[in-house]
């Protein structure tokens, strides 16, 4: 962009023109100065229409033309049809993918207790939290299970095929056995004989292996086992402070449940008062553009009559099309919110809310700002949430340092057997071996049962419990860091949002008061100019000073409500438990808050 240079430059930076009037730079009535100025900004200008390119020049016949606006701007901005019913609060199914609205949509009004009720129901963070407390239930329940004993049933079937071979380098002959481990030609020892025994070496005996026996089979069979086992911790010192703190991680998530209730409360009447305050912008400056196109045909009557030069229709164009610009604004505001309403209630894709509710000021605020304050400490959801994940860290420091501690626990089991083996291919090699120990097939069946105690008791883990302790304890501190810095941001939002709701108060007086006089102004300016008592330009600079004293109070009237919205975003209370009734009355009058029916 080419910078402006200034319209005045000093004195001593001037040229004399050649063959000027040297009189002309020293009389009070200098015009070279401001000459020069006016060829300097001339040129900037047409430099500027270089870049952004010419501004259209309107054309000699004066048929001024309006631009068109888009269609899908003006689609956005349709009126509401009718009042959102039940079924148009539905929201799509979470894994869908909706497009943008179209001409189909339906534009629904909706009312703010309807709006907030909603989100109470709809709202996508709201859901997450309302899942997250669940499961932490979930999770305190099933570690409350370590108090009770175990009781598990086991069985297991196997079927199974090996081969085996058994082979002995060496005769069993030379133990003195007796003669039934004699080979055929042995000497008996007779010390080791026992009474009644049969002396023969005429033949080997029956459990004679020679040296390099063996015998080779295959089995295959059934094995069967099945059992009860209990175990049950008798001396657990983590058990207790492992549920504990798991307990206050679930009360961690109930109290951010509260807060984000509250917040969604503040963030649901932002939103809506913002688009209330969009939808009287559109109709003030939709009243502004017509008032000028009624002023320009005046204009251009009175031009072509010859009573007004070109230079009155010119300013009044230029005027038309500014505020043109400022209604085509005013309209893509108002389109954006109604989308961002949308988005915070979670509506289906083909529904865009539209403000139901007239503008009404907020009751006055019941509380001073100590009172306020008190209230806003006074069982604060964002606070207990960090009081709670304290607790749950110093809860936490308490089970890591019990596993140092002994534990004790019981065990017992009862159990039974049963295993089918049949033996088969048999084969002897060296001479055969153990013939006597091979059934060709076996049954066995049995039980049994065991009960006993089981200690343990770390005494030396390298100082990773230690250090773990002391993570922990370096969170717990940082926690009340936290505590600190929430406690001072509530106060800081509570005592921005309770001297702005004042300001918001004594600006709304002025306003009024400013709007009353501009409407007089502008009503005696319009009667003044139809009597060609005044020119255009008086006309359009009452009318500027109407439309901005309007603004103005519409803006401080929806300042009030927001920052009133505020100041209940920190009293406001709010069920912990998502199954609860919620309540949504937007008032502080005497603690008393209408309920609403607990979300599905």
């Amino acid at each position: 962009m080419i910078p402006f240079v200034g319209l005045l430059l000093p004195a001593a930076s001037q040229a004399n023109p050649a063959g000027g009037d040297p009189a002309r730079l020293n009389y009070g009535g200098n015009t070279y100065q401001l000459e020069r100025s006016w060829s300097e900004l001339n040129r900037q200008l047409d430099n500027l229409d270089i870049l952004l390119g010419p501004a259209p020049v309107p054309e000699a016949s004066d048929d001024l033309q309006t631009p068109e606006l888009p269609s899908s701007l003006l689609d956005a901005n349709r009126p509401a049809g009718a009042e959102l019913g039940p079924e148009d609060t539905i929201p799509d199914a979470p894994l869908s993918l909706r497009g943008a609205a179209d001409q189909s949509s339906r534009v629904k009004s909706v009312s703010l207790r309807q709006a907030i009720a909603i989100a109470f129901r709809n709202n996508t963070e709201l859901q997450i939290q309302r899942k997250q407390i669940d499961a932490q239930g979930a999770s305190v329940a099933s570690l409350s299970g370590a108090y009770w004993p175990t009781v598990s049933v086991f069985a297991d079937v196997e079927g199974f095929q090996n081969g085996s071979t058994i082979f002995s380098p060496y005769g069993n002959n030379t133990y003195g056995f007796g003669p039934l481990f004699a080979k055929d030609g042995q000497t008996p020892n007779f010390a080791l004989t026992k009474k009644g025994d049969t002396v023969s070496s005429s033949s080997a005996g029956p459990f004679y292996v020679p040296a390099g026996g063996g015998l080779s089979s295959d089995s295959n069979g059934i094995d069967f086992l099945a059992g009860l086992q209990l175990n049950y911790a008798l001396i657990d010192f983590a058990r207790t402070p492992r549920i504990r703190s798991a307990a206050e991680k679930l009360q961690q998530f109930k109290q951010k449940y509260a807060n984000q209730l509250r917040a969604l409360q503040l963030e649901v009447s932002e939103s809506y008062y913002r688009l209330q305050l969009n939808e009287q912008l559109v109709r003030i400056r939709d009243a502004v553009v017509r008032t000028d196109l009624i002023v320009l045909e005046d204009a251009l009557n009175l031009k072509q009559a010859g009573l007004v030069p070109r230079v009155d229709l010119l300013r009044r164009s230029a005027t038309l099309a500014t505020d043109q610009e400022e209604l085509i604004q005013a309209l893509a505001d108002r389109a954006v919110a109604r989308r961002e309403l949308w988005a915070l209630l979670n509506l289906p894709a083909d529904v865009i809310p539209s403000a139901g509710d007239s503008i009404t000021l907020a009751p006055a605020w019941p509380l001073s700002l100590e009172q306020s304050l008190l209230a806003a400490y006074n069982s604060n959801p964002e606070l207990a949430a960090i009081l709670a994940t304290r607790r749950a860290l110093a809860l936490q420091q308490d089970e890591t340092a019990a596993q140092l501690l002994p534990r004790l626990s019981l065990f017992a089991s009862v159990g039974g057997m049963a295993s089918v083996e049949r033996s088969f291919n048999f084969s002897l090699l060296g001479g055969g071996c153990c013939g006597a120990s091979f059934l060709p097939l076996e049954q066995v069946a049995g039980y049994d049962w065991s009960v006993g105690l089981a200690f343990n008791w770390m005494i030396f883990n390298a100082g990773a419990t230690a250090n773990a302790v002391k993570a922990l304890s370096m969170q717990e501190q940082a926690a009340s860091q936290s505590y600190a810095s929430t406690r001072n941001s509530i106060r800081l939002r509570l005592e921005r949002a309770f001297l702005n709701h004042e300001a918001s108060l004594a600006k709304l007086v002025s306003a009024r008061r400013a709007a009353g006089a501009t409407k007089e102004a502008f009503r005696d300016s319009s009667l003044r100019y139809k009597t060609g008592l005044t020119n255009e330009v008086d006309l359009s600079v009452t009318q500027t000073q109407l439309v901005d004293s309007l603004v103005k109070r519409l803006i401080a009237t929806v300042d009030v409500n927001v920052t009133y919205a505020q100041l209940l975003r920190e009293l406001l209370p709010m069920p912990r438990d998502p199954n609860a009734t919620i309540p949504r009355q937007l008032t502080l009058e005497g603690f008393s808050f209408d309920e609403l029916d607990h979300p599905e």
